[in-house]
């Protein structure tokens, strides 16, 4: 028997009811008591108004994304709260004032067409780059309208004209050539996967109906997704379908020119990639192979045509140990970046292919307690070419450009948005209940050492998500500078130490991601860091389903949560918008036996009128339709019904990102410092 009561009726299942009128009064009823608490002081819109500069700064970073001889940019401010979508060559890019060629003025197409557009990226056609698929979403949703743009006449064609154009749904669109792309979208009833993504890929003729368009392969509704893509490289190019078969399982295939699949043999769950004669695989659970073994987490290289020939020939390129694991990878053209972590801090290294083996050799230095990330790699036009951006939690974003044996040069620095001054970064390890030593960083200032003080703590844990250091201005004036430190966790289900650090507490064992949270926050009252009425703690989406845990299950630990865009009622999870796609990380609460374990830390099944919890503020945006707002909605009704101190707060729109534009970012930013300021430093004393 589970601790739960499975068949009781949900009386407050009517929130779910996402734009409900009812639904909507009722969520405006709590912003106004959240706004006279929270937002209605003058410390409050000071701290928005910092927050709201920064973000509107024309000194912050103009990150570009290289296309070629292109950086793009999507860059808001101030005067273009929605954005514009530009694009510089590398030599003005690297002038403290580059002449930006604006492509795409957003403010003025959302007036144009009184639509609340929110930017949803770009896909431009490449070698070209006289088009692009534009993605547009209403107030930030994961459903987005599709519109090909042409950037030569700087105008969307019109679909009566021949343009691409596909209406407002979770789709997945990729160029071919000019005239033909790979298309999966709501094609219409039986089209989409239980998930609500793309069940039919099809390839799709400029000038014909979609409905006309080609049927390249079809997945089963229990499938979260199908997508299907083209590989351009010149003497290499290749058409490939991709079915994901649950959230960390896909099947690839390569589509040849007769309409037959060869599939990809290797593991479902490992991750693969080719570049020119190379397939590389990298590992998330062991795999024996022509008589070899490989461990979770290696990189495996092979010629990939002899692959596809029936050979089994790896070679291993990258070994994991217990302190180092693989974080991302990527080509120039003639090498292979890697990025390491070692206990949570990166290291880079190139890797050189020839006849005789890999040559590994150091690529860059990289500084402590900070992040150091590749970018903007491009091996078809760029060369071995490449950008490194690095931050840590009190520095500031520096970006320098290099090429794999040539010299490297600073092109931009961010400025720093608040007092650093003697704010320093330690990293600890607290030891969870089965003996595992979880890492965390605590960043406060020299002079809070030596006795506790108010203190939040951050975490995810989940769906092998790395959290790894950076800078956030927000949390420093809103923090920091109040006199409190910061702590981000690595608890277990990210993939900080490799994919074992997530599969190891999948389903039945989730239960060690909540307890690696409680280590950490007992640990830090251990150390003399806080103390438990001074600890707060805060996670959105799969780390707001950890607020939820931590209230039901160790308020003792807590003087205060926040809870964003969380999962809370893990009963009904899976049939709420994409909520399907996530039973491979949490179970099937359909299944009695995998419902025992999920009931045992579902909070809203959880939550007693006769336990004592911290004060709690949930956050949620009426248009995510990823994680639905009913579980922030039905747990905020839930807790008010049983008596205990809460906030609820909701965006009517903005999306599972929270906010629309800079404004309600700033704002919601400035929400949580308030809420910790109120409860873990005034009320306290």
């Amino acid at each position: 028997m589970s601790g739960v009561e499975q068949n009781v009726t949900d009386p407050y299942l009517w929130l779910e009811e996402v734009t409900d009128e009812r639904v909507l009064d009722w969520a405006r009823a709590h912003n106004a008591v959240v706004h006279e608490r929270f937002a209605d002081s003058e410390r409050f819109r000071a701290l928005e108004r910092r927050i709201l500069d920064m973000l509107d700064a024309d000194t912050k970073m103009p990150y570009p994304a290289r296309r070629g001889p292109w950086l793009y940019n999507f860059w808001r401010d101030a005067q273009h709260p929605r954005g514009l979508w530009r694009r510089t060559t590398f030599a003005e890019y690297g002038k403290d004032a580059p002449d930006w060629d604006v492509l795409i003025d957003l403010d003025a197409v959302a007036a144009a067409e009184d639509e609340n557009w929110v930017w949803g990226g770009a896909a431009v056609l490449r070698p070209e780059q006289s088009r692009a698929l534009i993605s547009l979403s209403r107030g930030g949703a994961d459903a987005k309208v599709v519109r090909e743009f042409d950037l030569e006449r700087r105008v969307f064609l019109d679909p009566d004209d021949g343009g691409y154009f596909l209406p407002e749904a979770k789709s997945e669109i990729r160029w071919i050539d000019i005239d033909s792309v790979y298309v999966g979208t709501d094609f219409g009833p039986g089209s989409l996967t239980d998930s609500g993504y793309p069940r039919i890929a099809k390839r799709w003729r400029r000038g014909t109906a979609l409905a006309e368009a080609t049927t390249v392969f079809e997945g089963e509704p229990s499938d979260v997704a199908v997508s299907a893509g083209y590989d351009r490289t010149p003497g290499y190019q290749r058409h490939y379908i991709g079915r994901a078969t649950d959230f960390f399982n896909e099947e690839v295939y390569l589509l040849e020119a007769d309409g037959t699949l060869r599939h990809l043999d290797i593991p479902s769950d490992a991750s693969e990639s080719w570049y020119k004669d190379w397939l590389l695989v990298r590992l998330k659970s062991p795999w024996e192979v022509d008589g070899k073994s490989f461990p979770a987490g290696a990189l495996l290289a092979t010629d990939f045509e002899k692959f596809l020939s029936g050979a089994r020939e790896f070679e291993v390129i990258f070994t994991p140990d217990p302190h180092t694991s693989l974080h991302g990878y990527g080509w120039t053209e003639n090498h292979l970046l890697l990025v390491t972590l070692e206990d949570v801090q990166t290291k880079l290294h190139v890797l050189t292919p020839s006849t005789t083996g890999w040559r590994r050799e150091p690529l860059a230095d990289t500084p402590p307690m900070a992040t150091t990330s590749v970018l903007n790699l491009d091996p078809l036009e760029g060369g071995d070419e490449f950008m490194l951006s690095t931050s840590g939690f009190t520095t500031p974003a520096t970006l320098l450009a290099s090429a794999v044996g040539g010299q490297t040069e600073q092109l931009k620095q961010e400025p720093g948005f608040f007092d650093a001054a003697g704010v320093e970064t330690e990293q600890f390890f607290a030891e969870s209940a089965d003996g595992t030593r979880v890492p965390y960083f605590v960043i406060r200032h020299r002079d809070r050492k030596g006795e506790p003080g108010p203190t939040v703590m951050s975490g995810y844990g989940g769906f092998e998500v790395s959290r790894t250091p950076a800078y956030s201005g927000a949390s420093g004036m809103g923090w920091l500078e109040r006199g409190g430190a910061w702590v981000m966790t690595n608890i277990r289900g990210g993939g900080e130490y490799g994919p074992q650090w997530h599969t190891s507490v999948q389903k039945a064992n989730r239960h060690k991601v909540y307890e690696d949270f409680s280590a950490i926050a007992e640990d830090l009252a251990t150390r003399g860091i806080t103390t438990a009425d001074q600890l707060g703690a805060v996670g959105g989406s799969n780390g707001g389903l950890l607020m939820g845990v931590m209230l039901t299950r160790y308020p003792e630990l807590f003087g205060a949560i926040v809870c964003q865009v969380p999962l809370l009622d893990m009963k009904r999870y899976h049939l709420l918008l994409a909520g399907a796609s996530w039973m491979a990380e949490y179970g099937d609460p359909d299944k009695p036996e995998e419902w025992e374990y999920i009931s045992k830390y579902s909070p809203y099944q959880n939550a007693r009128a006769d336990r004592a919890y911290p004060p709690i503020l949930l956050t949620t945006s009426t248009r995510d339709d990823r994680v639905h707002p009913g579980h922030a909605r039905k747990m905020a009704a839930l807790l008010e019904a049983q008596g205990h101190e809460f906030w609820y707060h909701e965006n009517i729109e903005g999306g599972h990102g929270g906010a629309a534009d800079n404004k309600q970012s700033a704002f919601q930013a400035a929400l949580i410092y308030e809420f910790f300021t109120q409860m873990l430093i005034e009320r306290r004393g």
